[in-house]
């Protein structure tokens, strides 16, 4: 059984211009959790801190930018509040893409930690570049 200690994560740059929303989506979950390592285990945090820029660019296939509704509730009545996809995408793209991957990884505590690895960013410049992120390929 790995320590997460001992499982080495490395920084990653991923590019999002002219990608699908949900092919992105999956892969990058996929990184976070740790899936593509041969040290994988279920119940511990070993992935990967992922960096996507270009949020902003990202597409969507068939008419979901106008057809797909993202809906968020306060608790309050009267408190539902529902927004385009298409109208989330050019008001908040990064909000966009972190649903797309939060709606892929476990609703628990790991899931939220495995979340905090992910820093999205609408441009081509973020904030990590200390950190030497390796650019990774998406296919």
């Amino acid at each position: 059984m790995p320590k997460p200690e001992e499982v080495p994560s490395r920084w990653l740059l991923v590019d999002a211009q002219d990608k699908v929303l949900g092919r992105l989506a999956s892969q990058v979950a996929r990184i976070l959790t740790g899936k593509n390592k041969p040290q994988f285990t279920r119940h511990l945090c070993v992935g990967d801190y992922v960096i996507v820029i270009n949020a902003d660019k990202i597409t969507v296939t068939g008419q979901k930018t106008r057809q797909k509704i993202y809906y968020r509730y306060s608790g309050y009545p009267g408190g539902l509040k529902s927004i385009a996809l298409g109208k989330l995408q050019q008001k908040n793209p990064e909000r966009l893409f972190r649903d797309a991957v939060w709606g892929m990884l476990p609703k628990n505590r790991l899931g939220r930690r495995v979340l905090s690895h992910l820093h999205i960013y609408s441009g081509s410049s973020h904030q990590h570049k200390a950190q030497k992120p390796e650019v990774y390929q998406v296919k």
